[in-house]
């Protein structure tokens, strides 16, 4: 009985909290066209990176009991002290909220692209709702920053290396792929906004931040990867500046979780956080880049979804955590 009282009253506090949260956008009614909820120009923000930036968090997974499983948002929401975290992706009812149409997401990786308001499926499982990334609380946060109208351009291919899939211009011999595909993808979809998003009003464009959640490759290449990654982010950050004709964008680097979390004595995942740490450091970067440590987001494996570590365990309390954090220190970085 106290546990059920428990649970209502739960229910409620979160329900007040949504109907009180004055930055939620309404989608729109049922036949209306779509529009623009937000004012011009569209804030544009870059996230890249491979697996972890597609997103392995999971919202719900049962066992074959049909128990939701640990580490959830499903489980968060039924702990009082994390539910109130969540209060913005519930609508007044308790279930997840349809999307945000204030703020806008383009998704690419290797199984295709999709489009849209903000919302759960823009994760590593293009479509299922059961998935997401860092992309989700940072696109709340920086919906709430702006009254303009935000879009999200992610641009993520699983198991790629920055050494060479991402390999950027000045870092000398063949251009990655992958730079080459992600900055084709901004400016085609910069370039024929209308057709991507049809409530766009025609007001133009900003092109305001940058994020990398990167790293897992280059680790497994300690020979290779692990020396070159400081100067090989570097060069990406500067290369993509001058290719977006934006000499300040403001960037923010994630660090590599693995493996895993805090208690990593992994040499190599140690070397790539420092180079990380260390390219956000350079003083030609100061107050336009900033390096977001993330190690203390990663769960055990037993409060967990499942074991693959090097997808965090699809934790989905740590991707929402990754996200949290890098959209704050995107705001920080903005002018003010």
């Amino acid at each position: 009985m106290r546990k059920n009282i428990a649970e209502l009253i739960l229910l409620a506090v979160v329900a007040l909290a949504v109907l009180t949260h004055p930055a939620l956008a309404q989608p729109a009614a049922p036949g209306n066209p779509p529009r623009q909820a937000g004012k011009s120009p569209l804030k544009v923000f870059i996230l890249a990176g491979q697996s972890n930036m597609q997103g392995q968090g999971v919202v719900t997974m049962k066992d074959k009991d049909g128990t939701e499983k640990p580490g959830t948002l499903v489980a968060m929401l039924k702990d009082p002290a994390k539910a109130t975290l969540l209060k913005h992706l519930v609508d007044a009812n308790g279930n997840w909220a349809e999307g945000r149409d204030d703020v806008w997401v383009y998704n690419i990786s290797e199984q295709g692209s999709s489009h849209g308001p903000l919302k759960f499926g823009y994760g590593w499982n293009v479509g299922n709702k059961a998935w997401f990334g860092p992309e989700m609380q940072f696109g709340h946060l920086l919906g709430n920053h702006f009254e303009n109208q935000v879009l999200i351009i992610k641009t993520a291919w699983g198991g790629r290396d920055l050494y060479k899939d991402f390999r950027p211009p000045t870092s000398g011999g063949t251009v990655g792929p992958f730079y080459t595909q992600m900055l084709a993808t901004v400016n085609r979809v910069l370039g024929d906004l209308k057709t991507q998003f049809p409530g766009y009003a025609g007001g133009g464009y900003e092109l305001a931040g940058f994020v990398w959640y990167h790293g897992w490759n280059d680790f497994c290449s300690p020979k290779i990867g692990v020396p070159e990654y400081e100067q090989n982010l570097v060069n990406l950050i500067n290369d993509l500046r001058r290719d977006l004709k934006t000499p300040k964008l403001a960037v923010v680097i994630g660090e590599f979780t693995g493996p895993w979390g805090a208690d990593c004595k992994e040499p190599a995942a140690l070397a790539i956080r420092k180079a990380q740490k260390d390219a956000a450091a350079r003083p030609e970067f100061a107050g336009t880049v900033k390096f977001v440590e993330t190690h203390d987001f990663v769960r055990a494996e037993k409060d967990s979804p499942t074991g693959e570590g090097y997808h965090e365990f699809k934790n989905g309390e740590t991707y929402f955590l990754i996200g949290d954090a890098l959209g704050k220190a995107m705001k920080e970085l903005l002018p003010k």
